[in-house]
């Protein structure tokens, strides 16, 4: 496992699936056909913040944990803050 910032993360998919999803209508529950509808803002703000967490090279010294993270660019701090707090990142 690769250390990130000191703390080892991953990215919790089923969680990500939970998040975009969207609730069924009333309709297609009595209906018996299974379809899984997703939240197009969500999923689409979701992948570009994965992009760039995942697409992100610049990391400085790992040795020096938080205080190293002063070059990560501001889209990755963003990026990864918001998938931290909404829990689709976690710590491992």
């Amino acid at each position: 496992m690769i250390q990130l910032l000191g703390e080892n993360y991953f990215i919790d998919l089923d969680e990500i699936e939970r998040y975009v999803d969207t609730e069924p209508s009333p309709s297609t529950e009595t209906s018996g056909t299974t379809q899984q509808q997703v939240n197009l803002i969500k999923y689409e703000l979701v992948k570009l913040m994965l992009d760039v967490v995942l697409s992100e090279n610049d990391f400085g010294d790992e040795k020096l944990g938080l205080k190293g993270q002063n070059n990560t660019s501001v889209p990755f701090k963003l990026a990864f803050n918001t998938l931290l707090n909404k829990k689709l990142i976690n710590r491992y």
